[in-house]
């Protein structure tokens, strides 16, 4: 024998319902709690379902003393009903009226938009433009580090040619500390420059005297 299906939430909110437009009287929780399991709502939900009709407004409920009373009348649901049929009426008016405006805006962006042959021509030329654009640019940063103006701009700076300097004396001084204390290793050391730079062409710039340091300052 196939186990009874249990009601659904909407069936027993249905259940209870029909409890108050039969009667049409208030009733304190306790009593509806008694008269939910003859319609087939077990007590223990009572509650619940009650609490779910009372947040749709199906169900009223009202403090009276130290008792709450809960009624619903069949013009409850009726009311309730219209209700949300006249927000729904008013929220579809409203999405009419968006949509017509969105449509008017879009027919006044596409005003000299329209497709021809000259306006393909226009933008594939443009394309072109912006194409070549970004190439030159692309190639222009692979110069980047050997700009005349950039390089004289350093050899004007004084200070700059005597940091250059000394950072220059510092590799070769560390190149001399290497071929010193791991002569075995010199091509392993000579491959290293290479990689780093650091080759025959690499060498001393001339050093500014401390004078033309001094009257830069001045």
């Amino acid at each position: 024998m196939s186990k009874k299906r249990g009601l659904s939430l909407d069936e027993k909110r249905e259940k209870m319902l029909q409890i108050f437009y039969d009667s049409q009287d208030f009733f304190l929780l306790k009593e509806l709690e008694k008269m939910g399991p003859k319609k087939g709502v077990i007590s223990q939900s009572v509650k619940d379902v009650i609490q779910t009709l009372v947040d749709d407004d199906l169900v009223l409920k009202d403090k009276i003393g130290s008792s709450i009373y809960f009624w619903s009348l069949p013009s409850t649901a009726g009311n309730q009903l219209r209700n949300v049929s006249q927000k729904l009426e008013s929220d579809l008016q409203t999405s009419k009226k968006r949509y017509v405006e969105l449509v008017d805006q879009c027919n006044a962006l596409k005003k000299g938009r329209e497709d021809s042959d000259e306006r393909e021509e226009v933008l594939s030329e443009l394309k072109s433009v912006e194409l070549k654009h970004k190439e030159l640019k692309d190639e222009l940063a692979q110069y980047a580090d050997n700009d005349p103006a950039a390089f004289d701009a350093m050899s004007e700076d004084p200070y700059s040619s005597f940091v250059l300097v000394y950072y220059l004396y510092n590799v070769f001084t560390l190149k001399q500390w290497c071929a010193n204390n791991f002569p075995q290793a010199k091509e392993q050391l000579e491959s290293l420059y290479q990689e780093a730079g650091v080759t025959d062409e690499f060498d001393y710039i001339e050093v500014p005297s401390l004078a033309s340091l001094a009257s830069t300052d001045d």
